[in-house]
């Protein structure tokens, strides 16, 4: 079978292709959920041309978790920016042959089914390297591949329970999980890292790659801190709401409107609190707070004290004085206070991209080259590019309607 590139988002927007990182690069993706679809964008975002494979009548679930962006939903949005959408049944040998055959074409392969699945699909790691000794194969999944727990299904918050996330986060009242998917957007970036350096050892070697990439792994990872206390320690740092168990002061401060987050890294940066912003030599001096475990240890005494004198300003006049003295800080913002932020607009982050309910606003990716703006193409409808995508397989019409009819009526 030959396989012609359709066009790449970079081409679309009218960006040169040389300057897109992953131009040229294909992956095809059978994803769900939140991560792979966003390490799989984030490829799409540097120019890699992006097949997502989606069932038949439904599509990726994530189509269907809110309504929110003038009717399509907000993850959605946010996770399939600039991909191709093939919609396939994977239940039948053809619609199974059809993407074995997408995948021969492609020079990543990206999945997060249910544990067992691909392999139950014929889309197996080994059995795909086997056909193709190049392929970089990235498998997302909850668990990794063996223990106790390698066959459980495994979502965000799931995830976040099993690895004491949740332990540590919210009140010292109330355990909470993160306020965003931390475990999913976790094994994204690994996802996504594991692409590129499988991508750049096969350049040098021109051998592919298989890796395994878990919710859990990832999470684990990102608990270092708090892990190696327990292990070194032998306690478990306690919630702190928005203060830090390691370091004070470091918390939401009251102003006279309002109040300002200040982060005290160090001595220098408490020293320049209390006689820069403060005003207050003596504080400076006070021996129980002259390190930052004698400030851990004396939290509360220095808390109070620093709350008692940032309630004399206002919370933009604070937040100032903080700024000119290189003291860390910011205001408690929300959502209305994110989208409408003076750093976006000042930067120029914001572009606009297709949907098929119209254009919409979305956030540049966060990796900025010097030389080119990475690509921001459309969010595909279901099915959007079967038919172009099958025809440059080597389908006949003929077969891509009545893949079109079950499109329609799956």
């Amino acid at each position: 079978m030959s396989f012609e590139v359709p066009q790449s988002p970079g081409e679309q927007a009218g960006l040169p292709l040389a300057g897109l990182p992953l131009a040229g690069v294909r992956v095809v993706a059978i994803e769900q959920a939140v991560a792979a679809p966003l390490a799989t964008r984030h490829l799409a975002d540097l120019g890699a041309e992006v097949i997502k494979v989606e069932r038949v009548g439904e599509g990726d679930f994530a189509r269907a978790y809110d309504s929110y962006v003038n009717g399509i939903a907000s993850h959605f949005v946010w996770l399939n920016r600039g991909k191709r959408s093939v919609a396939l049944d994977l239940k039948t040998a053809r619609g199974r042959e059809l993407v074995t055959g997408l995948i021969g074409t492609a020079d990543v392969f990206v999945q997060n089914l249910a544990p067992g699945a691909a392999e139950r699909l014929g889309l197996g790691a080994e059995l795909l390297r086997a056909a193709h000794p190049r392929l970089v194969v990235v498998n997302l999944s909850g668990y990794g591949t063996a223990g106790p727990k390698a066959q459980r299904k495994a979502y965000d918050m799931l995830v976040q329970a099993e690895t004491g996330l949740i332990s540590i986060t919210g009140t010292p009242e109330t355990p909470t999980k993160t306020g965003i998917p931390t475990a999913d957007i976790a094994a994204a970036l690994y996802a996504l890292t594991s692409v590129l350096a499988g991508l750049f050892r096969r350049e040098r070697t021109g051998a592919g790659a298989v890796v395994d990439v878990s919710l859990f792994d990832a999470t684990v990872e990102w608990l270092g801190h708090p892990m190696y206390v327990q292990m070194y320690a032998g306690h478990q740092l306690p919630r702190m709401g928005l203060s830090h168990a390691a370091i004070a002061p470091y918390d939401a401060y009251p102003t006279r409107d309002g109040q300002v987050l200040i982060g005290v890294q160090n001595d220098r940066g408490w020293d320049l609190l209390c006689r820069k912003v403060l005003g207050d030599d003596e504080l400076a001096e006070d021996p129980r707070f002259a390190t930052n475990q004698l400030r851990v240890r004396h939290r509360q005494e220095i808390d109070g004290a620093v709350a008692q004198r940032t309630r004399g300003w206002g919370t933009a006049e604070l937040e100032q004085r903080l700024a000119d003295a290189g003291v860390p800080a910011a205001q408690l913002n929300d959502m209305a206070g994110l989208v409408a932020h003076p750093q976006l607009s000042a930067r120029d982050r914001w572009r606009e991209i297709g949907t098929e309910a119209g254009r919409i606003q979305a956030v540049l990716p966060p990796m900025t080259f010097s030389d080119t703006e990475l690509a921001m193409g459309d969010v595909p409808a279901l099915g959007q590019h079967t038919d172009t995508v099958l025809t440059r397989l080597g389908i006949d019409a003929e077969e891509i309607a009545r893949l079109r009819h079950d499109l329609v009526v799956g």
